[in-house]
């Protein structure tokens, strides 16, 4: 079969890239106890659930924010601050999580 004309087809091809923004944000440790064992336990157990990458920074020092031993490190007392950063997938909704629980004293009482 012979065609007389050729026929010229464009389809477009939808790309769904997401789009990754990192997120920073200070967090300010106000529990009595600081970023103690069961606080960074609370930290990294919730920042592990997330598929983004979590660093937490204080006085120049970086650290994982999903490893436990990296966060006691921080030695991070009451009062201290601390820069969060969060980068992948779900990313603002893990900052988020993660201000919240130190907004909430990592469970402690007041």
């Amino acid at each position: 079969m012979l065609f007389p004309h050729s026929i010229n087809c464009r389809i477009p091809i939808e790309t769904k890239e997401a789009i990754s923004v990192t997120v920073r944000m200070e967090l300010q440790i106000i529990n009595q106890l600081g970023l103690h064992a069961r606080a960074s336990a609370k930290f990294v157990s919730l920042a592990s659930r997330y598929p983004c990458a979590v660093w937490l920074e204080r006085n120049g020092q970086r650290v994982n924010g999903k490893s436990i031993m990296g966060v006691m490190t921080l030695a991070a007392a009451q009062g201290s601050t601390l820069t969060l950063e969060t980068d992948g997938p779900q990313e603002a909704e893990c900052a988020a999580a993660l201000q919240g629980l130190a907004i909430n004293r990592f469970g402690e009482a007041a």
